[in-house]
């Protein structure tokens, strides 16, 4: 692909696909005064099961928190999952936040604070990011408003659906007449490959009625190479994941028209923690504009702060006589330019920014060993 020059829509226009959704009709009222109400859409009663970093065999030094992964648990009531869908799903949408790419047909990027108020602040109440973090074990905020509610979608017709659970129903026929233990489907063939995400934590929310579909387990890569399978959440439930950590894939969905999943990103609240965010799977299908200006603004923010918090430790030991060891200074300018070089590093010229090409050196190449031991998170 040649190289594009960025306007003001950048990646839009080169991207938008004529791919028609076979979207499911949603029946929620159409009150468009309808706000986002904790008490009334927050579903989440207890604490879902996690897994830490150690337990999938990672060091102690891997990522920004000892938690790995939650188990799937309920988020969302139906009646927030039906207010998101007619937002996300809308027409303005659609014409002027849909992207594609050599690895999907279909995403919608960048539209939360545009085109859809009550999914934006879904993301921004601190009743729900005050959730996530407890479930991440650390405080966490969205990555940048171009994160907000990044949507995944990918459909089928009914003729496929109903050959797809045939299929599924000979198999584990099949496999009952010739004695053969195991799940009635273990389909390993992903949607994409073995990668791990451009920021620190997602949560995958499913706007996807799931009743018969069959697979959509995320498969992650420990430590040690073993692979182990998460469930796919239900409609209305969510996922924690720190996925800029840890190589996964999603494993491919059967009998069902439609999957429709919701990818928010976060990153550490606190500025003095360490971000190892990267552009490299969202630049290609981003505005580029919207993307660098808040990628640029958050680090930017975070320096002020770091630097802020060194003046005031200078100014106070400077009065009280003393000063701040020179090797101690030193290193604290030395971990800001390297803070400074990375953003210069993933902030790509404009003009090589190709346009919905995903390149693959975020995807490992090493196919895991059918010999490794697989097990799956209940």
């Amino acid at each position: 692909m040649a190289d594009v020059a960025v306007t003001s829509q950048p990646a839009l226009a080169e991207t938008k696909s004529t791919f028609t959704p076979i979207i499911s009709q949603t029946h929620a009222p159409n009150d468009n005064q309808d706000v986002f109400t904790p008490a009334k859409h927050l579903d989440f009663k207890e604490m879902p099961n996690v897994h830490t970093m150690k337990e999938l065999g990672f060091t102690e030094s891997t990522g920004v928190s000892p938690i790995a992964v939650s188990e799937p648990f309920k988020l969302f009531t139906e009646e927030a999952v039906m207010r998101m869908r007619r937002e996300v799903l809308s027409a303005e949408v659609f014409e002027n936040c849909q992207y594609s790419s050599n690895l999907a047909h279909c995403y919608l990027r960048g539209f939360a604070n545009k085109y859809a108020p009550f999914v934006y602040d879904v993301w921004k109440n601190p009743e729900t990011l005050a959730i996530i973090s407890k479930i991440a074990g650390i405080d966490l905020v969205p990555e940048m408003d171009l994160e907000i509610a990044h949507i995944n979608i990918s459909v089928k017709s009914e003729d496929e659906k109903r050959e797809e659970l045939e299929a599924v129903a000979e198999r584990a026929n099949y496999e009952a007449d010739e004695g053969i233990g195991g799940c009635p489907w273990e389909d390993d063939k992903p949607i994409v490959g073995w990668h791990t995400d451009s920021y620190p934590f997602v949560c995958v929310t499913m706007l996807s009625d799931c009743t018969d579909m069959v697979g959509g387990e995320t498969a992650l890569r420990t430590g040690n190479g073993d692979i182990m399978k998460v469930r796919g959440p239900q409609m209305g439930c969510a996922v924690v994941l720190q996925g800029r950590y840890i190589e996964h894939q999603a494993l491919r969905t059967l009998g069902t028209t439609e999957r429709i999943t919701m990818v928010t990103s976060f990153r550490p609240r606190d500025p003095l923690c360490r971000d190892d965010t990267v552009l490299t799977t969202v630049r290609p299908i981003s505005n580029i504009n919207d993307l660098y200006n808040q990628f640029a603004e958050y680090r930017l923010q975070m320096l002020e702060e770091r630097i802020r918090l060194q003046l005031k430790e200078i100014h106070d030991l400077s009065a009280a006589g003393r000063r701040v060891p020179t090797k101690r200074l030193k290193r604290f300018f030395e971990e800001q330019e390297r803070f400074l070089a990375h953003m210069n590093k993933e902030m790509v010229d404009d003009e090589d920014v190709v346009v919905g090409d995903i390149q693959q050196d975020h995807i490992t190449s090493t196919t895991p060993s059918k010999s490794k031991k697989r097990r799956k998170l209940m």
